[in-house]
């Protein structure tokens, strides 16, 4: 069981006995707050382009404990989904708001936020009054979220776990994170039955009645396997994110006791990855056999060393402003507070480049350009130092 400092938890951290957040109604400010910057660094001289160094974030806005991030097509708004329920803008305004039906745990709430390709639907995963997950669909025109309805509902069986992550891949189908239910070392068994679609990624087209799946997903046609599947044996995979460049998948999936993990998926890959829980935490026997045709996490670190708690993926640096950052996967930890960047092609060998407390997320521009989210409320532009 793990703690998480101030009592603040969300869907992102392992099993927990820290009690709920208390629920509060007060909006954010209409209008950002001046930016304000942390982690500053010495600048490199002009006249030589740096290899590596750190990072500047710099403040844009200020929400109530924003987990989420998301932009839509031909729109210069930054979206940002807010755990108590709300989707609002960068700059406070309600584009959703379901602060009245989520359910108020510590990893419940409104979890992940993502347009269609085409700028005209929005999807939210979250979690009912009852605990159970959804997925669901609004018409969005740029200004009114309509025409409600949801794509996908599943019941958990317990109230931690949720995954949470929504985001289109490269192929324009919609790819969801579902936690494996929840209590502790998955009970049930869900990171390797392929009969649940809990523990996995799932991948689908939700412009469908409710939604269709894709004739190409790796278990459409096998017997008592849930053909939504795309990758399973996860424990908690709360942050993923695609490669704009090279369209590869970088996924966090958050630890047990021991060991936390990003795990990796080519693009050229047909799906049907198992990345090995419960059989194994991080690359180390968990419950059982180790198991056979695993696919090996990229990168681990230890739990409760330096306060690590819960690894935060994000994205490959495929931005201009930042020239040394091209190439490098970010990535952090929400309890310890630092942002690592590693090369794509040497995932393990990451450094420090800045920190964030209590880092829930990351967020990518249309340009490329990243952002970070504190559960405290700051979002956070990523700057050169």
């Amino acid at each position: 069981m793990r703690l998480v400092v101030a009592g603040l938890l969300l869907a992102l951290t392992a099993c927990s006995a820290a009690q709920p957040p208390a629920r509060t109604s007060a909006a954010p400010p209409p209008t950002p707050p001046p930016a304000t910057s942390v982690t500053p660094a010495e600048a490199e001289p002009e006249t030589q382009e740096p290899t590596s160094g750190k990072l500047r974030f710099t403040e844009i806005a200020r929400l109530e404990r924003p987990v989420a991030f998301a932009v839509r097509k031909d729109d210069p708004t930054l979206y940002i989904a807010e755990q108590g329920g709300k989707l609002r803008t960068s700059t406070g305004e309600v584009v959703v708001d379901l602060s009245g039906e989520v359910s108020g745990g510590n990893e419940q709430g409104l979890l992940g936020v993502a347009f269609h390709p085409t700028g005209r639907w929005l999807y939210l995963d979250w979690t009912d009054s009852r605990g159970a997950s959804h997925i669901t669909e609004w018409a969005f025109d740029g200004a009114r979220a309509t025409a409600r309805r949801d794509v996908l509902v599943q019941e958990q069986p317990y109230a931690n776990h949720n995954g949470g992550q929504l985001a289109f891949g490269p192929d324009g189908y919609l790819y969801i994170a579902f936690g494996d239910g929840g209590s502790a070392g998955d009970p049930n068994g869900n990171g390797q039955n392929l009969g649940t679609l809990l523990g996995k990624i799932l991948r689908i087209d939700p412009r469908g009645k409710p939604y269709q799946v894709p004739d190409d997903n790796p278990f459409a046609g096998e017997r008592g396997a849930k053909k939504e599947i795309w990758a399973y044996g996860l424990r908690n995979p709360w942050r993923f994110g695609f490669d704009r460049e090279s369209g590869d998948l970088w996924i966090g999936d958050v630890g047990q006791n021991a060991w936390e993990e990003v795990d990796h998926q080519p693009a050229s890959s047909k799906g049907g990855e198992n990345y090995g829980w419960n059989l194994r935490e991080g690359t180390e026997r968990y419950r059982g056999e180790r198991g056979r045709g695993l696919t090996e996490p990229v990168i681990t670190y230890p739990l409760n060393e330096g306060g690590n708690c819960s690894v935060i993926a994000g994205y490959v640096y495929r931005g201009e402003k930042i020239p040394w950052l091209r190439g490098r996967f970010l990535y952090g930890d929400f309890c310890a507070g630092w942002v690592k960047a590693t090369p794509a092609e040497r995932p393990d060998d990451g450094a420090e480049v800045g920190r964030v407390e209590q880092l829930s997320s990351f967020g990518q521009g249309h340009d490329g350009e990243l952002y970070a989210l504190s559960l405290r409320g700051p979002i956070y532009r990523i700057d050169p130092a």
